[in-house]
C-alpha cells in the first residue's frame, strides 16, 4: 500500500513539474518564440526562509504550475550559501550578471516580471496570499 502511495504522489507530482530554466538567453529567446512574458526569481534556496515559502506556498502549488505553464517562461537565480548546494562556477557567473542587472540592491526573494524582451514590467517579493492572487499581481505588470 505505502508503495502504490509513493507512486502516486509522483506521478502527480511529475504531472504539474515546472520547467525552471537557469539560462538568460534560453529564457528570452523561448518567451519571444512563445510570446510569455518571464516570471524571473532571485532566490537564497538554503538560507532565505521567504524564499522558501515562496517556493511552497505559491511556485509548488497546483494553481501556480497549471497556470505558469501556458502564460509565464520561468527562469530561477538562486544563490544558496550551503556548500553541498553550490552552483558551478559557470552558473554563478550567469546569476551574478543577473543580479547586477535586475537585483542590485541584492533583495532576497526578488520575483521580475519582465517582457519577452527582458525590460521589467514589475518587481515583487514574498507576501502571504493566495496563489491566484499572487497571479493577479504579476499579471498587473
Amino acid at each position: 500500500m505505502k508503495k502504490i502511495m509513493y507512486i502516486l504522489l509522483f506521478v502527480t507530482t511529475c504531472g504539474f513539474a515546472q520547467d525552471w530554466k537557469t539560462n538568460f538567453e534560453e529564457a528570452k529567446t523561448l518567451a519571444q518564440t512563445e510570446n510569455k512574458k518571464i516570471v524571473l526569481v532571485f532566490s537564497g534556496s538554503d538560507w532565505c526562509v521567504p524564499c522558501m515559502k515562496l517556493e511552497h506556498e505559491i511556485w509548488n502549488t497546483k494553481t501556480f504550475q497549471a497556470y505558469s505553464k501556458d502564460h509565464y517562461v520561468l527562469l530561477k537565480a538562486d544563490f544558496p550559501r550551503r556548500k553541498k548546494n553550490a552552483l558551478s562556477r559557470e552558473q554563478q557567473e550567469k546569476n551574478n550578471a543577473l543580479a547586477e542587472t535586475y537585483n542590485k540592491n541584492g533583495y532576497f526573494p526578488l520575483v521580475a516580471v519582465l517582457d519577452k524582451y527582458g525590460n521589467i514590467l514589475g518587481e515583487t517579493g514574498y507576501k502571504k496570499t493566495t496563489p491566484q492572487d499572487y497571479i493577479n499581481q504579476l499579471n498587473s505588470f
